[in-house]
């Protein structure tokens, strides 16, 4: 093999093209996307992520990474391209269908096809493969083809990409070790091989685990407020017995993963996945309690004017695909409120385009209060005597539980702490008259 086609150049498709290149491979990067290919031909990047500029400027500079718009031949074909879920949380495959349909003209005897988007369980098996197989080619005898998941975080990429352990699973042995011997040429980690259909479930099942247990703490927190319990205290306590770790609570989940790849096993067997239906449902509800607990310290939200701090699904990225701070920030609009959001890595997102602003003084100047959505390294070192003298009315909501409360009530703020219903347990006189 010396080339290989990589389809979709977002946050997996453009680092794995790159460390190809970077070892040596003729790697063509395709993306229907005209504006994702011209920033790139002109020596820009569309997504950040680091030491990423560096190493595609230097693919491309090289000769060994070239970037297009349609396919061309290759000895090896990667499909990575978005899945994400249509409005009734089923998967829109329509990303890979197409992706899948452009190779078909380009399809020879011995290449190799390997599909990475995450995807529902059976759709390498009963989707990828009689598509590609209408070139006349058939799976298995006169190509390979297997599926191997990204395992990355985001900030972490390029790292990740080396050291994480490999899943490749092929529709046959063959298969999978083509696709071994493919990856091989930058992954450190160890490289496992199984079966397609086993490759896709891994993936979900490892998104899925991380986002029942985050369930799980977004409802302990709701229980702690109606108990009059801190919950980050009690988690903190509870995370000492040495079998026993509660991750931490928030305004939801996003990200294109967590938040989307459990509905794919409730889709492919929904009579039987019912607690990650369940803890998908506790996760998406989060944002709304979020707008429920700032409504109830200001009386209402209707009217007032909110500062919202973050825009990211988490820290320190410019990624808000399926953000919670967004979904929070919507729902504050639908309830009557005026929204100023800011976020030092995203200044322009199309579903806020009348709320995003370019300062953190234009988004809290005059606020009747602010809510911290992502705990960006930024946000944790705020000056709060700075902010008190800007707002309408020192008040905080801190979904993360990242500010230094003392620092902001000496400043003058009431601080709120979502999950911590301590304090307002004994303004109401006993946590018991919190249920009623």
């Amino acid at each position: 093999m010396k080339t290989i086609c990589v389809l979709g150049l977002g946050y997996i498709g453009l680092p794995t093209a790159s460390m190809f290149a970077a070892h040596g491979w003729r790697v063509i990067g395709i993306d229907i996307n005209s504006h994702i290919v011209r920033t790139l031909n002109d020596g820009g990047l569309h997504i950040q992520e680091a030491g990423l500029k560096a190493l595609v400027q230097e693919a491309m500079a090289s000769g060994n990474l070239i970037v297009r718009s349609a396919p061309e031949a290759a000895d090896a074909f990667i499909i990575a391209v978005p899945t994400p879920i249509d409005h009734d949380k089923t998967a829109n495959m329509r990303a890979v269908t197409l992706a899948t349909e452009s190779i078909v003209p380009h399809l020879r005897p011995g290449n190799l096809v390997v599909l990475e988007s995450t995807s529902p369980p059976r759709t390498t098996v009963d989707l990828v493969k009689p598509i590609l197989e209408r070139s006349g080619l058939k799976a298995g005898d006169d190509f390979s083809l297997a599926y191997s998941p990204e395992r990355v975080l985001p900030g972490q990429i390029l790292k990740e990409l080396v050291n994480n352990a490999r899943v490749i699973g092929g529709i046959d042995r063959a298969s999978a070790e083509a696709g071994r011997d493919l990856y091989a040429t930058f992954v450190r980690g160890e490289i496992v091989l199984t079966d397609a259909t086993t490759a896709e479930m891994v993936k979900l099942m490892e998104n899925t685990f991380r986002d029942v247990n985050i369930a799980l703490a977004n409802e302990l927190a709701r229980i702690a407020e109606r108990l009059g319990v801190n919950v980050w205290e009690a988690i903190d306590i509870a995370n000492r017995h040495p079998r026993v770790n509660v991750l931490r609570p928030g305004p939801g989940v996003g990200g294109h993963c967590i938040s989307v790849d459990p509905w794919f096993l409730v889709e492919a067997v929904p009579d039987v996945a019912l607690l990650i239906r369940e803890a998908r449902m506790v996760n998406d509800a989060q944002p709304e309690f979020v707008v429920k607990r700032l409504a109830a310290a200001l009386g209402s939200v209707d009217g007032k004017v909110l500062a919202a701090l973050g825009l990211t699904y988490k820290a320190d990225v410019d990624d808000a695909r399926e953000s919670p701070a967004v979904e929070v920030i919507k729902h504050l609009q639908m309830a009557g409120a005026q929204v100023r959001a800011f976020d030092p890595y995203v200044r322009h997102l199309p579903d806020l385009r009348e709320s995003v602003v370019e300062s953190l003084e234009q988004c809290v100047g005059q606020a009747d209060g602010i809510v911290l959505l992502v705990d960006h390294r930024e946000f944790k070192a705020l000056d709060a005597l700075h902010l008190a003298g800007l707002v309408c009315r020192r008040l905080v909501l801190d979904t993360r539980n990242a500010l230094p409360r003392s620092a902001w009530e000496s400043a003058g703020f009431e601080v709120l702490v979502l999950g911590d219903g301590s304090r307002q347990a004994l303004s109401a006189g006993a946590p018991l008259d919190i249920l009623a």
